[in-house]
Order: structure tokens, then C-alpha cells, then sequence
């Protein structure tokens, strides 16, 4: 039980819709676990051509470990844990995510092949879904609703200034290490160069994680003025979630919930399996999709028992299509946005002949630049719109849809670097802009308890649709026509009117879902 809920002191801010000064440092911190978070997941692209060379990978593979072993994980195990942040101390259950990953990104350095370095991969995975659920919860109890689109885009450019760092880090341990230690064999440690760049990384965010342990935990739905009191069993119900995620145990809670739901469960299972041998069949690397197909599996069981457990925070997120809709064209947005950030790297390298440091201090300055302007300037402009209208908001995911477009297929058709430079400032500026507007759409659509489920839903959209599938997409066609990556990045923007069309779908929506958002959760047995 948490015993920190109604803690002297942590009192409610939302009477003159103004946030404390408390909430802003909380803020700050938070932001600065994301800036790790992204660090550690991002260093991945400044360092992928030595990994290619020394571990024999193709480009198929590295965006495997950098979208699918990592992309899966963090989505499925974001569900339980979001469900934890939900019922639980947020500031503990961050703390421990962050030793985990900071921890698994260290012993990324020690890989001495792709399955080890898989393995990391996952691990970070794991731990990094921790990070969201909780922090999106906290500010959001700490941040009145006017206030939670800005704050929410705040937090999120952490994401663009933890990217930017990791590849000007990255590049420069990489460079310098390599120039010191030529044969790795004489290398302190017998590590090369992106070995210790991932040792560099991973070890400070232990530090960090002992701060997180320090914050106070707000009154859960403070903002709203619907205080929640504490769940009396939170691990109880971590774990009952996650045996509704994890394979084969999904087998077990659909057999407990009656014949129908196992044998629906079972014809689920099959189609997927049938798709991924199909796939296999047609020469598609047998890894990826298996982990695709886990993923999508695992997510229809949690669905399905959470309908059975949990009728009012599947009727307000999974059977809500606004909520779905805005998943779903962000997901695509970050399909093209992940496989940009990642490959800009690498094409750097191959295309321009350009040093490792260079092109990470500068590629890395661009996205955190252009991602930290995009992503403010969005929440910004989210927050005005949604003063106007409903769904203003939601403008903001049309815009961010459509506008990186034209600046993605510029940069990678140009023999200019200069060109190349210039056309990622708009790229990243663009393609970051719809970040907070969604995610603060995603929280107004449900009530405070069930804010942690609906942040993990949300990134569902954005690893298993967008992390998990962009960048190794764009690899593999990259593989296919080879190793072109313009080819593989451009061929990505095919999903752009999908994507469109999911936004303007969401737009109309939404208004009507959010203005019955309590009716539909009390019907579904709310108590409110």
C-alpha cells in the first residue's frame, strides 16, 4: 500500500489552475531521466557502422536491435508497469526502471555478438517502460489541465536533447577511442570503441536513479479534484497483468475467463502464426516477425482481459476509436520520425565521408534543436487550440502527419551536406511537433486513475507501430537494394495518407468522446 499518497505538505495546486514551484523541479528532474532514457537508446545510431563491421550485421539487423528487440519489450512490459505506476509509488517504481536500463545499456559494452547485444537491447526495453507511464501520471497530477500540454512537451523534449547528446557523445568516445586504441586488443579491457561508449553512457544514470527516489508523491488526480485513494494490493495487480500479457501464460487467464474467451484467444493466436509463416516463407528474417507477432499477441490477450477485468478502462481507451485514431496516426508519425533519427547516422557516414564526432556533435545538435523547438512550440500550440476547440489539439497531429515529407525526401536524395544539415532542422522540428499535443489527448480522454494504462497504450503505438517496425523496415529495404538507405528511408513515407487519415478521423471524434468520457466509464461500472 502506498503510504506517501496523503503525505504532509503535498497538497493540491489545481484551485488557482497555477503549478507550484515543487511541480516545475519535479519537472526538471523527470526531464532529466528522459534525457537519459533517450541517451541510452539513442547512442545505438552514432555507433552502428562499427557494430555492422565488427559483429559481420547488415543494416536489417541493426535496425532490428535498434527498433524490434527493444521496441517489443518496452511495449509489453509498458502495460503492466503502466498499470503499476497506476496503483503504486511512481518515484520508486521509476527508480528501479532506471537502475535496470542504466544497467543494461553498461552491459551493451560487454556484447561479443549480435545475440548478446539483443539480449541488452531487451533489457533496456524492460526498463525504459517505466519511464513514461510514471512521469506522464506525476505531471499530470502535479500540472493543472490547462497547464498539461506544455508540461507534457516539456518532458518530452527530453527525448530530442537526450538523442542529440547520445550521437555527439557517442561519436566522440567512438573517434577518440578508436584513434588511441587502433587494435582493440590493446584496448584497456580488450573493448572497442562503441563498447565503451556504451559503458560511458549507462553507468551515470545509476546516480541519477537515487535522486528519483527522493521526489514526493502527489495526491493521484489532485489536478482533476478527484483524489484517489491508494490501491490496497498494487503488485497484486501488477502481477495479474502481467500474466495477461506474457505468452503462453495469456493462455492460462483466457482459459480462467470461460471456453468462449480461450477458443477467440486461440483463432487470434493461429491468424497471427499463419502471418508470420507467411512472411518467414516469403524469405523475411524469421526473429523480427516472430517478435512482431509475440507483440501483437500479447497485446490482443491484455486487451481481451482487460475488457473481462477492467470494463471501464477498456471502454475509455481500447474501445474508444478518438483514442485509437490519435494512437494510431502518431504511431506513424514516429514510424518515420524513429527511422529519420536513427539512419540520418549512418547515411552521414556512407554518403558524406564525414568523421564519427562531426557527424554526431552536428546531426546530434540538429535533432536536439529542431526536436526541442518542434515539440514546445507544438505544445504550445496545442495547448491555444484547445482553448478554442474540443479537439484543437488534434490539429496539431494533422500538421505533424503530413509536413516532415517533403524535408525528409530532400535529405536523403541530396549529394549536398550542406543540403542534408539543412533539410533535418525542419525534418525533426516537424516530425516532433505532434508529441505533447498527443499525449495530452491521450490523458484527457481518460480519468486520473487510469492515466498510467492509457501512457502505456499510447507508446504501444509508438514501439510496436513506430519503433519496432520503421527502422528495421527502412534497414531491410536498405538490405534489399544494397545497402541504400535513401532508398529504404523514402519508401517509409507511402504511409503518410494512412497516417492523415488517422488524424482527421481523431479530430472528428473527439470532442464527443471526452464530453462522455465519465458517462461511458459509469455505464461500464465506474463508481464515480
Amino acid at each position: 500500500m502506498d503510504d506517501t499518497a496523503h503525505e504532509p505538505g503535498v497538497a493540491p495546486n489545481n484551485a488557482d489552475e497555477r503549478a507550484s514551484p515543487y511541480a516545475w523541479y519535479v519537472l526538471a528532474v523527470l526531464i532529466l531521466v528522459y534525457i537519459l532514457n533517450f541517451i541510452d537508446r539513442q547512442v545505438l545510431s552514432i555507433l552502428a557502422e562499427d557494430i555492422k563491421r565488427d559483429l559481420g550485421l547488415t543494416d536489417g539487423d541493426m535496425g532490428f536491435l535498434y527498433g524490434t528487440a527493444f521496441g517489443v519489450f518496452y511495449a509489453l512490459f509498458g502495460i503492466p508497469l503502466g498499470r503499476l505506476a497506476d496503483n503504486w509509488h511512481r518515484g520508486r517504481l521509476m527508480t528501479l526502471g532506471l537502475a535496470l536500463w542504466s544497467t543494461m545499456t553498461a552491459l551493451s559494452g560487454l556484447a561479443r555478438n549480435g545475440v548478446q547485444l539483443a539480449g541488452a537491447r531487451v533489457g533496456v526495453g524492460v526498463g525504459e517502460a517505466t519511464a513514461s507511464p510514471c512521469a506522464y501520471s506525476l505531471i499530470s497530477d502535479w500540472f493543472p489541465r490547462k497547464r498539461r500540454g506544455l508540461a507534457l512537451a516539456l518532458y518530452s523534449s527530453g527525448l530530442y536533447i537526450g538523442g542529440g547528446l547520445s550521437l555527439g557523445i557517442g561519436g566522440l568516445i567512438v573517434e577518440n577511442w578508436n584513434h588511441a586504441w587502433p587494435d582493440k586488443a590493446l584496448a584497456p579491457l580488450g573493448l572497442a570503441g562503441w563498447q565503451a561508449a556504451f559503458l560511458a553512457v549507462g553507468i551515470p544514470g545509476l546516480l541519477v536513479a537515487l535522486w528519483i527516489f527522493t521526489l514526493r508523491e502527489p495526491v493521484r488526480g489532485q489536478s482533476e479534484g478527484l483524489a484517489t485513494q491508494p490501491h490496497p494490493a498494487p503488485f497484486r495487480a501488477f502481477f495479474e497483468e502481467l500474466l495477461t500479457i506474457v505468452p503462453p501464460f495469456t493462455l492460462i487467464g483466457a482459459a480462467r475467463a470461460g471456453a468462449r474467451r480461450l477458443a477467440v484467444n486461440l483463432i487470434a493466436a493461429a491468424l497471427i502464426c499463419a502471418a508470420v509463416w507467411a512472411l518467414i516463407a516469403i524469405g523475411e528474417p524469421w526473429l523480427q516477425w516472430t517478435a512482431i507477432g509475440i507483440g501483437a499477441y500479447a497485446v490482443f490477450s491484455w486487451a481481451s482481459a482487460l475488457k473481462a477485468r477492467d470494463a471501464p478502462t477498456f471502454a475509455l481507451i481500447v474501445a474508444t476509436p478518438a483514442f485509437l485514431c490519435a494512437v494510431l496516426a502518431y504511431g506513424l508519425n514516429a514510424f518515420i520520425a524513429y527511422s529519420v533519427s536513427f539512419w540520418a547516422s549512418p547515411y552521414a557516414l556512407r554518403t558524406f565521408a564525414v568523421s564519427e564526432s562531426d557527424v554526431g556533435w552536428i546531426i546530434g545538435s540538429i535533432g536536439a534543436l529542431g526536436g526541442f523547438v518542434g515539440v514546445i512550440a507544438g505544445g504550445w500550440i496545442a495547448d491555444r487550440l484547445r482553448a478554442r476547440h474540443p479537439a484543437g489539439r488534434v490539429l496539431v497531429l494533422i500538421f505533424g502527419a503530413v509536413a516532415p515529407a517533403p524535408f525528409v525526401i530532400t535529405a536523403f536524395t541530396t549529394d549536398s551536406l550542406t543540403l542534408f544539415y539543412a533539410m533535418l532542422l525542419p525534418a525533426q522540428m516537424c516530425g516532433s511537433c505532434a508529441l505533447g499535443a498527443t499525449a495530452a489527448t491521450t490523458q484527457d480522454l481518460v480519468l486520473p486513475r487510469m492515466r498510467g494504462a492509457a501512457t502505456a497504450t499510447f507508446f504501444i503505438g509508438t514501439t510496436l507501430i513506430g519503433l519496432a517496425l520503421g527502422p528495421y523496415l527502412a534497414g531491410r529495404v536498405s538490405t534489399l537494394n544494397g545497402d541504400n538507405l535513401s532508398i529504404g528511408v523514402i519508401s517509409l513515407l507511402a504511409t503518410v495518407p494512412l497516417a492523415l487519415a488517422a488524424a482527421i478521423a481523431a479530430w472528428r471524434m473527439l470532442p464527443r468522446a471526452e464530453a462522455s468520457a465519465r458517462d461511458r466509464a459509469r455505464a461500464a461500472g465506474e463508481a464515480i
